[in-house]
């Protein structure tokens, strides 16, 4: 099969003399490498419904549903899709690291041949992340994933998240947010450094501008007291500080987590929000304790230090936490989503043994059904999984399906 060593090298030289516009005429290029003759850039929408296609000149495709459609579950999976009604094309995930950003269509004469699997995952992680260093520099990526127009709230947001996913041997975070379009008060982010992964989720008071400007101010001063080296109390009471001197009147509430991904131990503050569940062996173990302190900005209101819960994870555990937006999300007649719901959602994903990205897409569709698409509330969720190399979950759920060792230059 061909050779992606030498499509790779080449990408990598030439698409830094380019701008974002240019990738699917380069991408196209390097098809006869791996002896394609096509090669079309999906890229996943803001609400992760749909496949969008980053065309080139000269290309016609239709954008495409991921829950329908091999393409789809290409991404879904995290697996290489291959056509089965006789059409010479194959569907490969596009994964930066843990993220998924979409899908690679290979249209190739040898497309059932399971040697080109290989060459095409090399590709297209390539692919994944010269999209990724070449967005900042243009808007035509940023706008294709884009399938409403986004408000003001929204963009101030989205643009202060990490990647949605993150993960090592030992440790996997990953996060959703909903509306994609009109978001403004849920915020997360995390950190790993050393062998301590920090992970904040934030939800603040209010709608619209108004609360993506204070979630901007409590996302950012966390990451500077995290920088400064505070513990997780003296962060808490940092960011407590700040909003109460920029936005006297308003709060945020938060969990605040710190995982020592040696040894499992977790310890946690939570401000005045949802309980965070731990799972065990894919089931609900109980509910962590909270609120450890006052909502974020009410700090002066008591003249208690936060007390930091700490709990020692078994392996293969997992914590849930999640904004109210999730659980009090109405249904037509007003029935809460609630947290057996949300529970029985999550066990049976488990038991599906869903990648872990694919569970909190798939949850976040049920809530936005739940509410006949149009929430209330914006509805986040983050899963936090510490699994050492002893434990039976110990790999990264088909997300290390990406790139094999490169093709030494022939």
């Amino acid at each position: 099969m061909g050779d992606a060593g030498k499509a790779v090298r080449w990408l990598q030289v030439t698409a830094p003399q380019g701008g974002p516009d240019d990738l699917p005429a380069l991408v196209t290029r390097a098809a006869p490498a791996i002896g394609a003759t096509e090669i079309v850039v999906y890229l996943a929408d803001y609400a992760q419904a749909r496949l969008v296609p980053l065309l080139g000149a000269g290309l016609v495709r239709d954008v495409l549903p991921i829950d329908t459609t091999l393409a789809g579950r290409a991404f879904s999976s995290l697996e290489v899709q291959h056509a089965v009604d006789g059409a010479d094309r194959l569907w490969v995930p596009l994964l930066v690291g843990c993220e998924r950003m979409g899908v690679l269509e290979i249209v190739s004469p040898a497309a059932d041949d399971p040697g080109l699997e290989a060459p095409a995952r090399e590709l297209a992680v390539c692919v994944a992340q010269l999209l990724v260093n070449r967005r900042p520099y243009g808007d035509v990526i940023e706008l294709l994933r884009r399938r409403l127009p986004m408000q003001v709230a929204a963009e101030i947001v989205w643009g202060l998240l990490p990647p949605l996913t993150f993960a090592t041997d030992e440790v996997m975070v990953t996060a959703i947010l909903e509306p994609c379009y009109d978001v403004g008060g849920d915020v997360f982010d995390y950190a790993l450094n050393g062998d301590l992964l920090s992970v904040g989720l934030f939800d603040t008071c209010g709608h619209g501008i108004k609360a993506s400007t204070l979630a901007s101010l409590v996302v950012n001063s966390y990451r500077n007291a995290r920088r400064c080296g505070l513990d997780l109390v003296d962060t808490a009471s940092s960011i407590d500080k700040w909003v109460r001197s920029e936005h006297p009147n308003l709060f945020a509430t938060a969990l605040l987590g710190e995982l020592d991904r040696r040894t499992g131990r977790l310890r946690m503050i939570n401000a005045g929000h949802p309980g965070a569940i731990l799972l065990r062996d894919g089931k609900a173990v109980r509910e962590l304790p909270g609120p450890t302190a006052l909502p974020l900005g009410l700090g002066h209101l008591s003249s208690r230090r936060p007390a930091v819960h700490e709990e020692d994870l078994h392996p293969g555990d997992r914590i849930l936490a999640y904004t109210d937006g999730i659980t009090e999300a109405l249904s037509a007649d007003g029935e809460r989503f609630g947290v057996d719901r949300l529970l029985d959602f999550v066990h049976r994903a488990l038991n599906d043994r869903l990648p872990t990205p694919e569970t909190m897409r798939r949850l976040v569709g049920a809530v936005v059904t739940h509410q006949d698409d149009e929430l209330q509330d914006d509805a986040t969720a983050m899963f936090l999984e510490w699994r050492p190399p002893r434990s039976p979950l110990a790999h990264l759920d088909a997300l290390t399906a990406a790139a094999p060792e490169s093709v030494p230059p022939g």
